[in-house]
């Protein structure tokens, strides 16, 4: 995997429900390296701190692969890197290869996956119709959150190490469709919660879909 474009944003005003609201979903390129801390990426735009940054959220990833598709749906729209609010746009990401825990040396930063990015209206202001919520939902490929170990620089072209892959874990594909699963895969479920690399919240809500 290698970065394909590293994006950050400023805050934008969108109008949801009449009412103005900020968002730093409209991301854009850098022609620098950006820095990725341990709650979020420097001079990036987060807005809404209850579902985005922080310790488990504080980068976000999104495959390159998965552009062609959407752009064929999507064709009028002003397309670039970081259309997904994404953080590091990657190239060769494929979340049915990546599980949650796994840890990656890129650039100076050391970072872990956590969990998939769940859509939300945000995403339906940016592309013109909620509708993208439900086929977004349905593609499965949803780009994952990591959680930054070691803070450092990253670049345009920085190769993903692979330092420590995650035992007994599920990956990115398999956790998505979980959560959105109406019959949830049990096997599946007592896996993850009961991986420290996802928030204890997080963990404790799937508990519930445990059947003992």
């Amino acid at each position: 995997m290698q970065i394909k474009s590293t994006n950050i944003s400023i805050p934008k005003t969108v109008i949801w429900n009449d009412q103005p609201v900020q968002t730093g979903i409209y991301k854009h390129p850098t022609n620098t390296p950006i820095f990725l801390g341990k709650s979020d990426v420097k001079d990036d735009s987060v807005i809404d701190r209850k579902y985005h940054g922080g310790a488990f959220k504080a980068c976000y990833l999104f495959s390159e692969n998965q552009y062609a598709y959407w752009k064929s749906l999507y064709h009028n729209l002003n397309w670039d890197w970081g259309m997904f609010g994404e953080n590091l746009t990657v190239s060769g990401f494929d979340e049915t290869k990546i599980y949650v825990g796994d840890i990656y040396k890129v650039g100076s930063a050391v970072i872990q996956v956590t969990e998939p990015r769940e859509p939300c209206w945000k995403l339906g202001i940016k592309f013109g119709s909620q509708g993208i919520i439900k086929q977004f939902i349905k593609k499965g490929f949803p780009g994952t959150y990591v959680r930054v170990l070691e803070e450092g620089y990253v670049t345009k072209g920085d190769q993903f190490q692979l330092i420590e892959q995650a035992s007994n874990s599920i990956t990115v594909y398999q956790f998505f469709n979980l959560l959105f699963s109406s019959e949830k895969d049990q096997n599946l479920l007592k896996k993850i919660i009961k991986s420290d690399s996802i928030p204890p919240k997080k963990r404790k809500d799937l508990k519930q879909f445990v059947l003992y």
